[in-house]
Formats: structure tokens, sequence, C-alpha cells
């Protein structure tokens, strides 16, 4: 499948792997990418650039394909070293990044000069128009029903996706219940030029967390996300547990008066915990609503090449079949 997502980043399908926390390493990046998909290396989880460097060094020796690095940009009063965690970037030679968070203006044109391409991650129009005025090259747009974060403005992809095709000139690839070759071709159809997905990927055999977290995913239904951190403008979608329910009833509680300090036990530091250990109550962990559509655990070269092959038949035979005949 040829489109402008794919001969921008030089991949056989427009199918790209999300950055997430603790799953976005070398040998799930390595997979997607070796499956004829863009893989994304997650930046922050490594704690130094050092360690990053070596996680591109070890992904760069499972694959000879394009893989990217997500690089998150977050307010906080002692910052990560991102200056070090762009000079890793660049002098790994990797050529794509995917930008989330904060502007990446400042960023840019190390990146660039580099010859980087990079896609920045976006919940609203608004700032997806920001970013391409920066000179982002593409945008991933993200609908309300992602995991991780969805913005404030609740706007699921049925909408967002058609409104951010009317408004961009640059590519953009759809994210937030992405699963399959119908997501890909609905995607396609609603103006986007490919897929991100991430809960997604993260059932699948590569993915290097504990089995717990991936028969959860498989066992969740669309039912079974919750929004927390709603109050502190942070918002974030993630999979029902005790600690969700337990973090839900500090909101109700503590209503406008809640700080993040009052959270910390449910959200701090949780992640080692949950996709290494499998400690499935130990916190709250990101996930869409799409696990709802997740049946399975394939290989993620079974993943996409299913993907792929329902997206053909899709267009090629039930939809070109609805058209009626010209005289």
């Amino acid at each position: 499948m040829k489109t402008r997502i794919t001969e921008l980043f030089g991949i056989e399908h427009p199918i790209i792997q999300g950055g997430m926390h603790h799953v976005g390493l070398a040998e799930l990046a390595a997979a997607v990418s070796n499956a004829g998909g863009l893989g994304i290396i997650t930046g922050l989880t490594q704690r130094t650039p050092e360690l990053l460097a070596r996680e591109i060094a070890r992904c760069r020796a499972m694959t000879d394909k394009p893989f990217g690095v997500n690089l998150t940009f977050l307010p906080s009063v002692n910052p990560p070293d991102y200056p070090g965690y762009v000079k890793a970037i660049i002098e790994g030679g990797v050529k794509v990044v995917e930008t989330a968070g904060n502007n990446p203006q400042k960023w840019l044109p190390a990146l660039k000069d580099a010859g980087i391409k990079v896609i920045h991650k976006c919940t609203s129009v608004r700032h997806a128009l920001k970013a391409e005025s920066i000179g982002c090259d593409a945008i991933s747009v993200d609908g309300f029903e992602c995991g991780g974060h969805p913005g404030e403005d609740d706007v699921p992809n049925f909408i967002l996706l058609p409104r951010a095709a009317e408004a961009l000139k640059i590519p953009f690839v759809a994210s937030g219940g992405m699963a399959d070759g119908r997501s890909l071709v609905a995607a396609l159809a609603l103006g986007a030029e490919g897929i991100n997905m991430g809960t997604r990927f993260i059932a699948t055999q590569e993915a290097p967390v504990h089995d717990n977290v991936k028969r959860a995913i498989v066992a969740a239904s669309e039912l079974d996300t919750r929004l927390v951190m709603r109050p502190l403008r942070n918002t974030e979608r993630v999979l029902t547990n005790a600690a969700t329910e337990r973090l839900l009833q500090k909101e109700r509680e503590l209503g406008a008066a809640i700080t993040f300090a009052d959270i910390a036990p449910e959200v701090a530091g949780v992640y080692p915990r949950i996709m290494q250990q499998g400690e499935m109550e130990a916190g709250v962990w990101s996930c869409g609503m799409v696990a709802g559509l997740i049946h399975d655990v394939p290989t993620v070269q079974q993943l996409i090449d299913s993907i792929m092959a329902q997206a053909e038949a899709l267009i090629s035979g039930r939809l070109a079949g609805m058209l009626r005949p010209t005289a």
C-alpha cells in the first residue's frame, strides 16, 4: 500500500507503533519495522541519553529497516536531559522522531539539520495546525478513544479525522481505536494516510511486557477503561483495576482541591512493576478502548500481515462490490 506516510518514512505498510512507556523497547520496535511498519523506541523509558544510545544500537542490530524514537516533552521542575536525548538520536542515525507533549519547536532545527522527519502527536486540530506551522512533517491525530492522554476536548476519531483532513496540508495518521484492517480502511476513508497503534501492539508475542498485561488486554471489553486525572487537566485513559477505582474515589472526595500528591501512590513509578513484574493492581496504566477488539496475542508479523490482508479484501472486495455498475 502506498500513501504519503509510507513514502515519507520509507516503510512498506502505513502502520506505526506508538511510543509507550516501558513497552517501546528495541525488541518490539525491531519486530514492527521488520514486518513492514514503523517501530518506535520510547525515549524517556531509557533513564539517560547513554541508555537510549544503547537501546538504539540494540534495535539497529535487530533490523535494517527504518525505525523511530518517541520523545515526549513534559513540563517539569527538573526536566530530563533533552539535549542529551536529541544528541543520542542524531548520533544513532535515527531518521524518524515522534514528538509528544509540549511544543517541540526548539528541538526541530537540530533534528531537521540531521535529516530527521518529525511526526507530532496531537489531540486537536488547533494543535495539529500549530505543529504544521512550525515545520513538523506529519501528525499523529489522537482521538478520544486512545489509551494514554486523549486531551481535554473529548472529540472521537469519526469527527476528529475528517476535521484534520479539512485543515491540514501535511499527512497524518489516525491514533486511538486502531486494531485491524477495518481500522486502517476506515482511517484512510476519513482522510488519514495510515494508523498508529499502541494498545494492539502490547498484545503481541514480541511486546516486552509480562504475560499478565497481555492477558488483561485480551480479557477486557470496550467498557473497561476509565478516565483519570481529569480534575488536574492531565486526563489519561487507563484500564480499570483496584488502583484505578481508588484514584477515582479520591477524585470524587477531594474534588477541585485534589493535587498530584494525593494520587501519587496510584501513578508514580508504577510502570516497571506492572509491565515487567506483572503486578496488575500496582497502579494505573494506559490502555485504549480498542481492548474490546483485541482477542489474541499474535506475533507482530502475523498481526501486520492480517491487517493488510483484511484491508485489501475490504477495499477490493466488500467496498468495491457496493458500487453499482455504470451503464
